[in-house]
């Protein structure tokens, strides 16, 4: 048995690191771990300008220790309204490195989201000429279509089409939660990756009602069916490149999660690597780990692998109950549980 792991410093290909204060408590986690990281833009306003990207990945390196090693990659949150010319031109500057697709009120901050994505024709263009990925998030809005369906419907009614009427534009599928998703992606004629979050390869929507409402284990997508986790496991330790790591770290205060109208979000940064490899391992995968985690996004991206490397062993050590104090107090993924190993560095 393994003991001990080393493998080439992984990047995450979608973080939310938010701002202000939780920014300056939570950045360091992803840091600690990874080499780049795709980050959100939906912040408040936001991000939908190259200036302002370029303020905020200010903000997040002010927010690390000194002399940390890490990239963050920033994104353009697009909106009906959203400026080809501008986001080919952050582009080309090295501010964007992708455009982010939230359907209008699908999740946490994403009000300024699109509406009809025919209305971005000439960014989808735009992005198809110029090698600029599109990051989707899946999911249709409709609220008479169930909130456990929204994704396949998505893959469906929105994600078919658009590959056929763009079929060199480089997408990728964030944090899939399906097996239509899965399936989708692995079969498609088309430049299409998917990220996939630990919690969705972990654990299924019973997690969120066990003995009661489990409001830390809610995010969005939802957590699905059993035969679904299933699927999406089955596709993160295929060895496939066209699955990679995308922790969609999305951190809350407790009293956030813990209320009568819970966030979305599972803040899983401090232990992420460690709870990859457990999934990995179990499936009798760890020889395939390192390309999920540390080559398959960078590939698809077209950037560089990274040069340092990282190592795990197996340590029996608990996730603490909570991180943080105060107003950035934060439940982590996996809270009271030992996920088998420890990052060493």
């Amino acid at each position: 048995m393994t003991q001990r792991l080393t493998i080439r410093r992984p990047d995450d290909w979608h973080v939310h690191l938010r701002d202000g204060a939780m920014l300056a408590a939570v950045a360091g986690f992803t840091a600690r771990q990874f080499g780049r990281a795709i980050v959100m833009p939906n912040l408040t306003p936001p991000v939908t300008t190259a200036a302002a990207a370029a303020r905020y990945r200010t903000r997040i390196l002010a927010a690390l220790d000194e002399g940390t090693a890490f990239t963050p990659l920033m994104t353009c949150y697009l909106t009906d309204r959203s400026d080809a010319a501008d986001i080919a031109a952050g582009h080309a500057d090295g501010v964007f490195t992708a455009c982010k697709l939230y359907p209008a009120h699908a999740t946490t901050n994403s009000a300024y989201g699109v509406t009809d994505i025919l209305a971005l024709t000439k960014v989808l263009e735009t992005l198809q000429r110029i090698g600029m990925p599109l990051l989707i998030h899946g999911e249709v809005t409709d609220r008479s279509i169930d909130i456990f369906d929204r994704e396949a419907v998505f893959v469906e009614r929105v994600l078919t089409p658009l590959t056929r009427e763009f079929p060199a534009l480089k997408i990728v599928l964030e944090h899939i939660t399906t097996a239509e998703a899965a399936a989708f992606v692995a079969e498609a004629d088309h430049p299409i990756g998917a990220t996939i979050t630990p919690q969705h390869l972990m654990i299924n929507r019973n997690a969120i009602f066990d003995g009661g409402l489990r409001p830390h284990a809610y995010c969005l997508p939802v957590l699905k069916r059993e035969a679904h986790r299933l699927a999406v496991r089955r596709a993160a330790v295929s060895g496939s490149p066209r699955f990679f790591l995308g922790t969609d770290s999305a951190p809350h205060v407790v009293g956030a999660k813990e209320s009568g109208c819970g966030c979305a979000g599972i803040f899983n940064a401090p232990f992420a690597l460690e709870a990859y490899a457990r999934v990995f391992d179990e499936e009798g995968a760890l020889d395939r780990f390192e390309g999920f985690a540390a080559e398959h996004g960078a590939r698809f991206y077209g950037l560089p692998l990274n040069e340092g490397i990282v190592t795990l062993e197996r340590d029996p050590a608990v996730v603490p109950d909570r991180i943080g104090e105060g107003d950035t107090a934060v439940v982590p993924f996996l809270a009271g549980e030992s996920t088998g190993w420890r990052f060493v560095g």
